[in-house]
C-alpha cells in the first residue's frame, strides 16, 4: 500500500499530494547515497511541500538512524520560525522520535498546518521503517557471517582473535579488543584489532582494568560512553596510544558465568553507538561465549591426551628395555674383577652383555615405529598387519605366519584399524622379550558383524590368572586399547603350551558414501 493512504482527507485529496510523494522519494534517495545532488533533491521536495501548503517556510532537521542525519530550511530563515504564527513539531513513529519541525503559516494558509505536518511525519515513518528493515536484514547476514566465521576454530590464540576482528567488522568501530576475564575480574588477556602489532607493542603492556575498561569489566550489562575523554571514571591512556572517544561494551558469558568483555570505540563513520549496535554486539557475544568454550575444552582435552600418551610411553620403556639396559648395567659390575681372575667368565658376561644391548636397540626401534601408527593406519589393517610382521622377523629372528586371505579392510573406522594394530605391535613384542618362542602367527578375520584378531606363539606361556607385577604393563596397555573400541581382550595361555591373545571387535557401520564389499 503506498504511504500517502494513511494521509488525512484533505491532504489526499489536494493536487500533487503537496509533494508528498516527492518528498518520500527524495528520502529514499539521500539514503541510497547521501551527498550533494540527492541533498539537492530533498530541499527542493521539502520546498514543494512547504508551496503546495501555501506556507511561508519551514525547518526540518531528520536525527534517527538508521536514516541519514539531514537538516532543511526554506523560506525567510530561522527568524520567521520563531513568530505567532510558527508552530513546532515533533515527528515520531511510534514512541521514537525521527525529527523536528517548525512551519511558519500565514493567516491565508490553503491547508491546516497540522495537517500538513502529520502528511510529512506519515511519509517520514515509512521511510524509516524501510531503513530500518533493510538494516536488520543487513545486520543478520552480517551476524552470519561473523558468527560463521568462528565457529568451529578449536585453536583458543586462533578464536580469540577472529572474535575480536569479526565484532569490530559487525558493529562498524575502528578499534576493538576482547579482555579475557581471571576469578578476580581482573584482564588476564587482552586481544585487540584496528591496530597495528607495531602500534600494540608501542603501547606497552596490557591495561590492568582500571578505569572504565574495570568499570565494564566489573558490570554484568552493556554500557555506551558518549566521550572517554570527557567520562569522569576513566583513568587515561598510556603513551602512544591512539585517541579514542565513543565506547561500546558488552559482556562475554558461557555456561551462566562471565569469560570476557568486548570493547569497541569510535564508531563509523561517525557518531555514539546505537542501541541497535548494542543489541548486534551482544547476540555476536553469545556466539563468541560458546566458541570460546569450545576452544578452552579442546585445549583441554589435547592435554589430557598428551598426559596419558606420556604415561604410555613411560609404562612401555620401563616395562622392557629400562629393565633390560638396567640389567646388562648390573651383569657388567664385577667385569673388570672377573678379567684376571675368570677371563672366559668376564669375555662371555661381555658377549651377553652385546647380546642384550642389541635386543634392546631391536626393542626401541620397534617402540619408535608404534609410536607413528599412521604409516600403518595407511596401508589398512591386513597391510599394516604384514609390516608388523616383516618388522618383528628382522628384529625378534623368529618366524611368524600372516593369515588374512579374503579380508577387504578398505572400509574399517580408521580408529579400530588403529587400535587393533597397536594391539597386535604390543603382542609381538611381547612375544619377543618374554615367550622363547620359534614360531608366531597373526591370523585376523573380517565378517559383516566383527573383526576378529589372534596373535599367537609357541613359546614358555604363562598362567594369566597369577598376578603380574607392577612394572609389566604390556596387557592391561592392550586391555584398555581394547575397551577403547568396544572390543574384548581374552588371554589364553599354559605354561609349555604357549599364548594366545585374542581380540573380538564389533565392526561399525563404514562412513557414508563408502563401499561395502560384500554387495561386489
Amino acid at each position: 500500500m503506498d504511504q500517502t493512504d494513511s494521509l488525512p482527507t484533505g491532504l489526499r485529496e489536494s493536487t500533487g499530494m503537496l509533494g508528498l510523494g516527492e518528498m518520500s522519494e527524495a528520502l529514499d534517495a539521500w539514503q541510497s547515497d547521501p551527498g550533494p545532488a540527492s541533498h539537492s533533491r530533498l530541499t527542493a521536495a521539502f520546498e514543494g511541500v512547504i508551496r503546495g501548503a501555501g506556507l511561508n517556510g519551514g525547518h526540518f532537521h531528520l536525527s534517527a538512524p538508521p536514516l541519514t542525519e539531514v537538516e532543511l530550511s526554506v523560506g525567510a530563515g530561522p527568524a520567521s520560525l520563531t513568530t505567532p504564527e510558527s508552530r513546532s513539531y515533533k515527528l515520531s513513529f511510534g514512541d521514537r522520535v525521527l525529527a523536528t519541525l517548525r512551519l511558519d503559516a500565514p493567516p491565508a494558509a490553503v491547508f491546516s498546518v497540522d495537517e500538513c505536518a502529520r502528511g510529512l511525519e506519515i511519509v517520514l515513518g515509512a521511510a524509516w521503517s524501510r531503513a530500518r528493515a533493510g538494516q536488520a536484514s543487513s545486520e543478520l547476514a552480517a551476524l552470519d557471517t561473523a558468527t560463521r566465521g568462528i565457529a568451529g576454530v578449536l585453536d583458543l590464540d586462533r578464536v580469540l582473535q577472529l572474535i575480536t576482528d569479526r565484532v569490530r567488522e559487525l558493529a562498524h568501530a575502528t578499534y576493538a579488543a576482547l579482555g579475557v576475564i581471571d576469578q578476580d575480574g581482573g584482564i588476564e588477556r587482552f586481544i585487540t584489532s584496528g591496530m597495528s602489532r607495531a602500534d600494540r607493542e608501542r603501547i606497552g603492556p596490557p591495561p590492568h582494568g582500571l578505569g572504565l575498561l574495570g568499570v565494564i569489566a566489573r558490570e554484568s550489562h552493556p554500557m555506551r560512553v558518549h566521550d572517554i575523554e570527557t567520562d569522569p571514571r576513566r583513568h587515561g591512556f598510556p603513551a602512544n596510544h591512539p585517541p579514542m572517544h565513543t565506547l561500546l561494551g558488552v559482556p562475554i558469558g558461557a555456561r551462566g558465568r562471565s569469560i570476557g568483555r568486548l570493547y569497541l570505540t569510535d564508531k563509523l563513520p561517525s557518531g555514539d553507538f546505537t542501541e541497535d549496535d548494542e543489541r548486534l554486539v551482544e547476540m555476536f557475544a553469545l556466539h563468541a561465549g560458546i566458541a570460546i568454550e569450545n576452544a578452552r575444552l579442546h585445549e583441554q582435552v589435547q592435554r589430557m591426551a598428551i598426559v596419558e600418551e606420556r604415561e604410555r610411553i613411560g609404562r612401555d620403556l620401563h616395562d622392557g628395555i629400562i629393565q633390560s639396559i638396567y640389567a646388562v648395567g648390573l651383569s657388567l659390575e664385577d667385569v673388570p674383577d672377573l678379567m684376571s681372575e675368570e677371563p672366559d667368565e668376564a669375555r662371555a658376561r661381555v658377549e651377553r652383555a652385546i647380546d642384550s644391548l642389541d635386543q634392546s636397540i631391536r626393542d626401541i626401534r620397534n617402540f619408535i615405529f608404534g609410536l607413528r601408527p599412521e604409516l600403518l593406519e595407511q596401508a589398512g589393517l591386513v597391510g599394516g598387519l604384514a609390516a608388523l610382521a616383516d618388522e618383528f622377523r628382522v628384529n625378534s629372528m623368529v618366524d611368524v605366519e600372516l593369515s588374512a586371505e579374503g579380508v577387504a579392510d578398505t572400509d574399517l573406522p580408521p580408529d579400530l584399524v588403529g587400535q587393533l594394530l597397536s594391539i597386535a605391535r604390543e603382542a609381538l613384542s611381547n612375544i619377543a622379550r618374554h615367550s622363547k618362542a620359534t614360531q608366531g602367527s597373526v591370523r585376523v578375520e573380517v565378517s559383516d558383524r566383527a573383526v576378529n584378531l589372534v596373535i599367537g606363539d609357541n613359546g614358555v606361556g604363562f598362567n594369566p590368572a597369577e598376578p603380574r607385577g607392577a612394572g609389566h604393563q604390556g596387557l592391561v596397555n592392550m586391555t584398555a586399547r581394547a575397551s577403547s573400541v568396544g572390543a574384548r581382550l581374552r588371554i589364553e595361555s599354559q605354561s609349555g603350551l604357549g599364548t594366545r591373545i585374542i581380540v573380538e571387535a564389533p565392526r561399525r557401520e563404514p562412513i557414508s558414501g563408502a563401499t561395502d564389499r560384500g554387495d561386489q
